[in-house]
């Protein structure tokens, strides 16, 4: 009765409510983190280049009239991460993102659809891909050591070959060459009700590959303050809820996943399930991180994701969750939000503002 493949996911879950009822925040006020990560794809449903070109012209139109109207506690307009294919790759397309992410409302990762791969078929379109994209002036480097870096999400939900039919990846070494080829963090999670949902849920962790494993993410260590980092590559989730002010049937309580679409619009009241998930770094549960998904290219989504539903939601938002005194929001990419996640894992104290460029800094155009 409850959503398919409940049983990977429902105890995860009950287990992430215990343990964030657990840890009390130190600070009265939390803060708030949140990114919009789109799955952005103009190619959709086998779009001619005409489609896909008027697609990508109304977000660079009407995303600064959007972000333009609202701001974070830290003076931030809203942010738009536009997690783009590498298999739709078309020079104008990102021509025109990059010139709109210049006017600092977003900034463009990699998404990737496969099936049938090889480990080295997959390292060649991750590296190809990187290096068109920098070639764009976009994604971003490491202070440490200037390499170039990327943020992921794997198209079908399929990580590290996790469909249980084995379809739409074939990698089971994926985990490994993300990070070997320069990923920081991957922001698939999460999938639920697809198979390719994790146990663990509602977590920011580092996940360990098994070579000769599908799925190797499905237990993965939680980031700690004042932890190392381990294992292959760090997972940023989003939330998992169960909603039981929506039900079906009147009875059975909805699987709130984070999806944003134009039968499924963000409220307020998502909103605060979405908080109330509780994802944070282990010893800082005064930092809150939101990452939410869309497939933002598609009409009827790019409609209400820069209409006037998108309008209220911020303005809800504002008034509930940015009173700076139980709340404060602050608008992030995906690249902050994994900059954050950094500097709650090295014990950072103070203003989180001074860490969206913590360790990952975004390439100068």
């Amino acid at each position: 009765m409850l959503p398919r493949n409940a049983e990977l996911w429902l105890p995860g879950l009950i287990a992430s409510r215990w343990k964030r009822s657990r840890e009390t925040p130190a600070a009265s006020c939390v803060d708030i983190f949140f990114c919009i990560a789109d799955h952005f794809e103009p190619a959709c449903m086998q779009a001619p280049l005409a489609t896909q070109q008027a697609r990508v012209a109304t977000w660079t139109e009407h995303l600064p009239r959007l972000a333009e109207q609202f701001r974070d506690v830290d003076g931030r307009p809203p942010q738009h991460t536009f997690f783009y294919p590498e298999e739709q790759y078309h020079p104008s397309h990102l021509e025109a993102l990059a010139r709109l992410c210049v006017s600092g409302v977003g900034e463009v990762e990699i998404h990737l659809h496969h099936h049938a791969d090889t480990a080295a078929g997959l390292r060649d379109k991750l590296e190809r891909f990187k290096n068109r994209l920098v070639g764009h002036g976009l994604l971003c480097h490491d202070r440490r050591d200037e390499q170039s870096r990327y943020a992921f999400i794997h198209g079908d939900w399929a990580l590290d070959n996790s469909r249980r039919d084995g379809r739409l990846c074939g990698v089971n070494n994926e985990l490994s060459i993300l990070r070997e080829t320069g990923c920081y963090a991957d922001f698939t999670m999460p999938s639920a009700p697809s198979d390719t949902q994790t146990r663990q849920v509602n977590s920011i962790c580092y996940a360990t590959d098994d070579p000769d494993r599908p799925k190797s993410h499905d237990h993965a260590v939680a980031v700690e303050v004042g932890r190392p980092p381990s294992g292959d590559l760090l997972l940023i989730q989003g939330p998992l809820a169960l909603d039981w002010q929506s039900r079906k049937w009147g009875l059975l309580p909805r699987l709130e996943n984070g999806s944003l679409h134009g039968v499924n619009p963000p409220t307020g009241e998502r909103f605060r399930l979405w908080v109330e998930a509780g994802i944070s770094v282990i010893g800082r549960p005064e930092w809150v991180f939101v990452k939410v998904y869309t497939h933002g290219a598609i009409e009827e989504n790019a409609a209400m994701l820069l209409g006037p539903t998108m309008e209220r939601f911020h303005l809800e938002i504002g008034r509930r969750f940015n009173d700076g005194r139980r709340y404060r929001l602050h608008y992030v990419t995906a690249r902050e939000m994994a900059n954050l996640v950094c500097a709650a894992e090295a014990g950072e104290q103070g203003d989180p503002n001074r860490f969206r460029d913590y360790r990952l800094v975004r390439t100068a155009t």
